[in-house]
């Protein structure tokens, strides 16, 4: 079983770059996708459909053009949640998940903390979902969250950690949640199996970042502990460029 993960900034904008041509060269049995700024009217889901997603699930924001998730699956799932149920936090459309039979995979967006008040709304975002998670593991333990957690964890996720220690995204408070939601049961499934430095799934559009490598890794497999020895592999795909973060992925063998 392989899950990727994608923010694609945009999936019609992702489409005119060539993103279906690399969906169908990648494969993947699911993938889950992050901001993709359409209602599911606007895209032409057929051509989803012809590279054997048949079952395809869109979750927009109430605000058009903005942040949604979805998730492409060639299985059928056995049950979909569109959500959390919690009000403050679904109107941005930011959770989906499937539920098969060995696991259940969510498409998670956390909100970005860098302009005015969104820090004070991520922070509470966070706290909210751990709260659910929590929960959400007693019934479901095979649980795998894919996304952009738009945090860097550690200093060797970070081109320069010295430099962005007080920027949103890798200030302490948001280091310790994500740090503290692995101890609550989770493996980071890349470093699971890498533990190279300069490995990143986020560039700034700004100052030929990309090209540099000057990058941030806020795109993750989250694995419950329990998934731990159906996991093959994990990677990343800086070669795709549909968007300015890169796909990540799992194997999973079951």
């Amino acid at each position: 079983m392989k899950v990727l993960s994608y923010n694609v900034n945009g999936i019609r904008a992702a489409i005119k770059k060539g993103f279906l041509d690399w969906l169908k060269a990648a494969n993947p049995d699911v993938i889950c996708l992050q901001e993709i700024k359409a209602l599911k009217e606007q895209l032409e889901l057929k051509e989803f459909e012809d590279l054997g997603y048949g079952y395809q699930y869109w979750y927009s924001a109430n605000k058009k053009g903005y942040s949604g998730v979805a998730i492409l699956s060639k299985h059928k799932p056995n049950n979909v949640a569109y959500g959390t149920d919690i009000e403050s936090m679904d109107f941005e459309g930011r959770n989906l998940r499937l539920d098969f039979d060995d696991f259940s995979v969510m498409s998670l967006y956390l909100p970005s903390g860098t302009n005015g008040d969104r820090l004070e709304f991520k922070l509470n975002y966070m706290d909210q979902f751990q709260e659910y998670i929590d929960h959400l593991k007693k019934d479901i333990p095979n649980l795998l969250i894919c996304g952009d957690y738009n945090i860097c964890h550690e200093a060797i996720d970070i081109h320069n950690p010295v430099q962005n220690k007080n920027t949103s995204g890798f200030l302490p408070v948001e280091r310790k949640w994500i740090d503290n939601f692995i101890k609550s049961g989770f493996i980071d499934t890349f470093r699971y199996f890498n533990k190279e430095p300069h490995q990143y799934s986020w560039w700034s559009y700004r100052a030929n970042a990309r090209n540099n490598n000057k990058g941030w890794r806020i795109d993750y497999c989250m694995a419950s502990k329990p998934l731990e020895p159906k996991l093959k592999r994990a990677f990343i795909l800086p070669e795709a460029k549909h968007s300015d973060h890169c796909p990540i992925g799992v194997e999973m063998e079951f």
